[in-house]
């Protein structure tokens, strides 16, 4: 949905669109260690004083690498302040999206530009892909000031770890999926209110039933809801499939051994405020968790940033995180392009 509430979708090209390089104005390079995943997109000349116009001109190439490769950067471009940054988005698609159903703490800037996740510099974001229940297409960072140690937002091939995984494994949650639920308890993670952006129980009801969430209210102000979701997805575009889905970032024991204990003593698991199963209901095993684990750190990639860089993920086949870091960090992002998750396939493995 757009931020005025209209569902936008972009035009999605491959294949067929001349190379970035082959116009002059941008040399482009594989990102060393990436395995293919990460693009350098850097301007020549004057090209880096419109950045905006450059992408406006060149987005349909630009489409057609993201989709290739699943992440570019653009770098040398200036990219100075959040308006600079808003006409670069704004020139590769107008369809920016508000920050809806939200997950973590953000804050919005101006219009479809957001700060990045607001947790504390010591907390690391362990890999995933954005909002897999409601799927931005494509998401956009820009570092403004990189945090002088650490700071870095990793990115991983979720093609890539889905081959990585045990075939009896990936072939299990993509035939069941990923089940979803989430207790909003007063006082504890995000209250219902922020997450929907509504004080209105009437419109929580008919957002969740739009999107096919199941939905009770457990007492006055204590709302649990379900949403069945894909595990791994065909990417509408190469056909490629994918590892889509946040199993061990939502799981309980996503805070560890120690943290997953005290959260079941004080909630107990039906109460517990975020858990995923398998879509059948099952739980996914220690086993199974660290196996998933494991593969996010065999595929991952990490570049340091400079300030004005600007990084592209293509969502459905790329995954991001964030280190923990000292000092000041600003890396503002936006989203665009939503995704219906319903429409995704799921290729059998």
């Amino acid at each position: 949905m757009t931020a005025e509430g209209r569902p936008r979708t972009a035009r999605l090209t491959i294949g067929s669109a001349v190379p970035l390089d082959r116009r002059g104005l941008l040399t482009t390079r594989p990102a060393p260690g990436s395995g293919g995943l990460l693009k350098i997109v850097e301007p020549q000349g004057d090209a880096r004083l419109d950045a905006a116009g450059i992408v406006r001109q060149r987005r349909e190439e630009l489409a057609a690498d993201l989709y290739r490769h699943g992440a570019l950067l653009l770098r040398g471009f200036g990219t100075a302040d959040t308006d600079a940054f808003d006409e670069v988005v704004r020139a590769f698609s107008d369809a920016l999206l508000a920050y809806e159903h939200r997950s973590t703490p953000r804050t919005r800037i101006k219009g479809g530009i957001y700060t990045s996740t607001e947790y504390p510099p010591d907390q690391v974001i362990p890999l995933h892909n954005e909002l897999t229940h409601t799927a931005p297409r494509h998401l956009w960072f820009c570092c403004l000031t990189p945090a002088p140690v650490g700071g870095a937002t990793p990115i991983a091939d979720t093609r890539a770890l889905l081959r990585l995984l045990p075939t009896d494994l990936a072939a299990r949650f993509a035939r069941h999926g990923i089940l979803y639920v989430r207790n909003y308890h007063p006082d504890i993670d995000l209250p219902w209110q922020e997450v929907f952006g509504t004080d209105s129980k009437q419109d929580v009801e008919a957002y969740c039933t739009e999107q096919d969430m199941e939905w009770e209210w457990v007492d006055a102000d204590h709302l649990r809801t379900r949403q069945l979701c894909h595990a791994v997805v065909t990417h509408p575009v190469t056909g490629t499939a994918s590892w889509f889905n946040q199993a061990h970032l939502f799981h309980h024991t996503r805070v560890g051994a120690e943290g997953a204990a005290s959260l079941l003593k004080m909630f107990g698991k039906e109460n517990l405020p975020r858990n995923t199963y398998l879509g059948n209901g099952q739980d996914i095993t220690d086993d199974e968790l660290a196996t998933i684990r494991a593969a996010y750190d065999q595929v991952l990639h990490r570049f340091p940033w400079q300030a004005g860089d600007m990084l592209l993920v293509d969502n459905l086949s790329c995954a991001h995180g964030r280190d923990t870091y000292q000092g000041d960090r600003r890396v503002v992002v936006a989203m665009t392009d939503s995704v219906d998750c319903r429409t995704l396939t799921t290729r059998e493995i």
